[in-house]
């Protein structure tokens, strides 16, 4: 993957980092990033594009993982030991933030991505493999600028206890906006791709090592402690 990244203006870029943010005595390991895409095209714009997000994550620096659900068996539909399952799940639990991009078929996210999301249950023994990490969706389209991928991936996003960030990225009529290498061209949305990864980048320096505690549940804390003393006063094992 070429990493050059000739559509910045290097002089009005700001690397994000925890000194700027206030932070101090953080994790010394890079922002992990996983992204995900929603498309087995030969030619995926979907891919195109996280993979365009991915060197900009690199460049402000993030280390970055894609997942490629070519493979990917339908949920439940393979045991959960497939090797691409197991894949999918072991990025999920290295991750710190996510990018989701799918594209919009039917009014809606893809299969493709939607599948991805539904290997993974929101919690894995006593661990819960997406509570706390931060999300960035993008979506691209066929036709005009539509949001209602957008709108879906903000509702999973939420249901597996994310921390989405506020802005996203639409890119319409796609197939316009990347060359025949594969690069997105110079444009507005292009540069909205840049603020997006840029905020992601923030909100995770801002809540790594931090994730679970904020999304801490005094329902679930009550439900642990209620289950505890269940376990420990019975009378018999």
């Amino acid at each position: 993957m070429n990493d050059t990244l000739p559509n910045i203006d290097p002089e009005l870029i700001d690397l994000p980092s925890a000194d700027k943010l206030g932070l101090s005595g953080d994790l010394a390991h890079k922002p992990r990033i996983l992204l995900l895409y929603g498309s087995n095209r030969e030619r995926s714009f979907s891919r195109l594009l996280v993979r365009e997000a991915a060197r900009l994550l690199q460049s402000f620096g993030c280390e970055t993982r894609i997942f490629d659900p070519s493979g990917l068996p339908l949920p439940d539909d393979a045991p959960d030991t497939h090797p691409k399952v197991r894949e999918l799940r072991d990025l999920m639990l290295w991750s710190e933030g996510q990018v989701w991009c799918s594209p919009e078929r039917h009014g809606a996210m893809s299969a493709v991505f939607k599948a991805q999301i539904d290997w993974v249950p929101l919690s894995l023994g006593a661990v819960r493999p997406t509570q706390g990490k931060t999300l960035a969706v993008m979506q691209v389209c066929g036709g005009s600028q539509s949001f209602n991928a957008l709108n879906q991936m903000r509702v999973l996003g939420r249901w597996m206890r994310m921390i989405t960030i506020p802005n996203q990225s639409s890119v319409p009529k796609a197939f316009l906006e990347f060359d025949e290498a594969g690069r997105m061209k110079p444009s507005a949305y292009y540069d909205r791709v840049v603020d997006v990864m840029e905020e992601l980048v923030k909100f995770t320096l801002l809540t790594r090592g931090r994730g679970h505690y904020l999304v801490d549940r005094y329902s679930e804390r009550k439900e642990s402690a209620e289950a505890l003393s269940s376990r420990v006063n019975q009378r018999s094992i």
